[in-house]
């Protein structure tokens, strides 16, 4: 059986009797909660974090399974890990993930990446309020109210660090995927306005990635078509993005910033979305 075949355990398997062979000692490991740290782009973030060391709560909104490279990369690294499947629909279920992740770790978190989002496409002459407030719960409320249990949980004194997934686009956005857009936007203010209420006690920060895991639709040549669009000529890749990650969650002396992963694509202004550019 090929590794790309091997079965994974399932969110909630974790193995928390076994210590991993060359991992950091408890005492100096660190817990990160990576909301939508399951899949795609969150998947890669939580892989990276278990690469650096840290203990690990990965979060999914409605399945229990890992994307397979994410479930190797936990299991070559004896990562302590566990899952928990909480629906964002209703933000106030995420204020509630902090303490079920301290209760069944025995601590809180020290590290928050806000990775879980939706996506939908609308315009203004299409959007309705319910897809707005859809957006708006996943992308931002939710990552509020997680901000807001991360930072009122009884904690250690050591460094303490939210880190939020934003997009490119908040510096000059564009009319599609107009609700996705706004909670984006959103979620920038939350950065800046908790960053500086929260200081010295919990650094906030986000990473702005430009177009990062395209959808199967895009073929190779749409693909060299953006790529030519960036001023660097190249696009992110979702590995560079992680890194940016763990870079916020050692920066000790960084907070309210917003670091772009994205070619260069936040300098432009773009009139659609890239998946129409490239056509």
């Amino acid at each position: 059986m090929s590794e790309e075949e091997r079965p994974y355990r399932p969110l909630g398997s974790a193995r928390p009797s076994v210590e991993p062979v060359g991992a950091l000692p408890l005492a100096t490991k660190r817990l990160a909660l990576v909301t939508g740290g399951h899949r795609r782009l969150g998947g890669i973030i939580s892989g990276a974090l278990a690469k650096a060391g840290h203990s690990l709560a990965i979060h999914g909104s409605h399945d229990t399974r890992l994307d397979s490279h994410l479930a190797l990369t936990l299991e070559a690294q004896g990562t302590e890990w566990d899952g928990f499947v909480v629906d964002f629909a209703d933000p106030e279920n995420a204020e509630e993930l902090i303490a079920r992740v301290a209760e069944r770790f025995g601590r809180p978190p020290d590290i928050l990446v806000n990775s879980a989002a939706m996506f939908g496409q609308d315009r203004i002459d299409t959007v309705t309020a319910d897809e707005l407030m859809r957006h708006y719960a996943v992308n931002c409320a939710a990552p509020a109210m997680l901000t807001k249990a991360f930072a009122t949980v009884p904690a250690g004194t050591g460094d303490r660090c939210i880190i939020n997934i934003l997009d490119q686009r908040i510096d000059h956005p564009h009319g599609d995927q107009l609700a996705y857009t706004l909670s984006k936007l959103a979620l920038a203010g939350l950065t800046q306005t908790s960053a500086n209420a929260l200081a010295p006690k919990v650094r906030v920060n986000a990473v702005a990635p430009g177009l990062t895991i395209a959808t199967p639709d895009y073929d190779p040549d749409q693909m060299a078509r953006l790529e030519a669009m960036m001023p660097l000529g190249r696009l992110p890749q979702a590995d560079q993005i992680a890194q940016a990650v763990l870079y916020l969650a050692d920066a000790t002396a960084v907070t309210g910033q917003t670091l772009y992963v994205d070619g260069g694509a936040h300098l432009k202004s773009y009139d659609r979305d890239f998946m129409h550019l490239c056509r």
